[in-house]
């Protein structure tokens, strides 16, 4: 390929490479799919050192998916990543679970699952910070 060959067909390359990152990037607005509540809960064990009280509670937080009104639940423990300040790596085991409305949170709170989850598995944890959030 001659050097004004090559050139031009870099600078179409190019050309179209832009074009397509260019396309691609919306300004961010939110899906109305998405579910708008999100409902993160953190635990902290008695036993921060037993696995099998960590697995137990796991095992308790997934019994939750049963409940109509949850979209998604995600189940998490500590992540191995870069410690830094800002980043609190205390907590044992995480809940993080989407709800189409308020109105499923409040449904959740009172549900029997969730109830028979607290009765079942509350024994584990000493401490449990919960932050709602709304999808903007």
């Amino acid at each position: 390929m001659s050097n004004a060959n090559r050139r031009k067909f870099l600078g179409t390359a190019a050309a179209l490479a832009v074009g397509a990152v260019a396309a691609s990037a919306k300004p961010f607005a939110p899906s109305k799919s998405l579910q708008p509540l999100v409902h993160h809960v953190f635990f902290w064990l008695k036993n921060p050192h037993s696995e099998e009280d960590r697995n137990k509670l796991i095992e308790g937080v997934r019994t939750l998916g049963k409940i109509e009104s949850i979209r998604t639940l995600h189940v998490g423990i500590v992540a191995d990543t870069e410690k830094r300040e800002v980043v609190d790596a205390t907590w044992d085991v995480s809940e993080m679970i989407f709800f189409d409305d308020v109105s499923g949170q409040a449904s959740y709170q009172t549900h029997p699952v969730h109830l028979e989850f607290v009765k079942n598995y509350g024994h584990l944890w000493e401490r449990v910070v919960v932050y709602d959030a709304m999808t903007i």
